[in-house]
């Protein structure tokens, strides 16, 4: 065997006494830590922690204080899990949502995002992309009339027979004078500005005509007796 080849085993003998001097061997015994109860606690990586200390044995447990007796851990109050929620995990201890739905949850029925519902003739609704449903009330317009009627499947109520007004409990049209009796003439007449009526009709007395064509005033004093001056 050549010098080359007889140092090449001499080095490898060398470099395992190098090796064994800065990583000894040890027996099993020397890494048995024995009953650690009453000096510290352990979590599921093998952390140590101090009487007194709190920490979290696991990824998802709840917070731990660590005790002469071992461990005494309390659950924290959680927060609530979004009812859309679609993925749950854990996290010290309480739910956390990773995934939701992207719906939108009204009223027992299920909408997708942007989709528009009508919850009744007058009421609209969306589902936003925030998964939230907003909702419009339609506003009706002032009308002319005090009779108005419904119709089905319809918000907002009409003047099927046009614009009119109250004479007491009688209904009368508007744009016309009608005459109610005898003495008695009235017209819907309309708010300053607007073409909105008033309720209640205005009515004008009419003063009443004799068979001579005198009025009722003329007739009242020609039947008056004149009355001669004493000197």
């Amino acid at each position: 065997m050549s010098a080359r080849g007889a140092c090449f085993p001499l080095a490898l003998v060398a470099l395992a006494s190098v090796v064994t001097a800065e990583y000894p061997s040890r027996s099993d015994a020397e890494y048995d830590f024995g009953d650690y109860r009453g000096r510290w606690c352990l979590d599921h990586l093998g952390f140590v922690y101090s009487i007194g200390e709190v920490y979290h044995p696991s990824p998802a447990g709840c917070p731990c204080t660590c005790t002469a007796d071992g461990p005494v851990c309390a659950r924290p109050r959680c927060p609530r899990i979004h009812p859309k929620c679609t993925r749950v995990t854990y996290r010290s201890c309480c739910p956390v949502c990773e995934a939701f739905r992207r719906v939108c949850v009204h009223r027992g029925q299920t909408y997708k995002v942007l989709e528009e519902f009508w919850l009744s003739p007058c009421e609209k609704c969306r589902c936003e992309d925030n998964m939230e449903v907003y909702c419009t009330v339609a506003e009706c317009p002032k009308l002319h009339c005090v009779n108005p009627t419904y119709v089905p499947h319809q918000c907002c109520p009409i003047c099927k027979n046009g614009p009119n007004c109250f004479v007491g409990n009688m209904v009368i049209p508007a744009g016309v004078r009608v005459e109610v009796d005898e003495q008695k003439v009235c017209y819907c007449s309309y708010k300053e500005g607007t073409w909105e009526t008033h309720h209640q009709a205005t009515c004008e007395i009419r003063e009443l005509k004799s068979s001579n064509g005198a009025t009722h005033d003329q007739t009242e004093r020609q039947l008056e007796p004149e009355l001669e001056t004493i000197p």
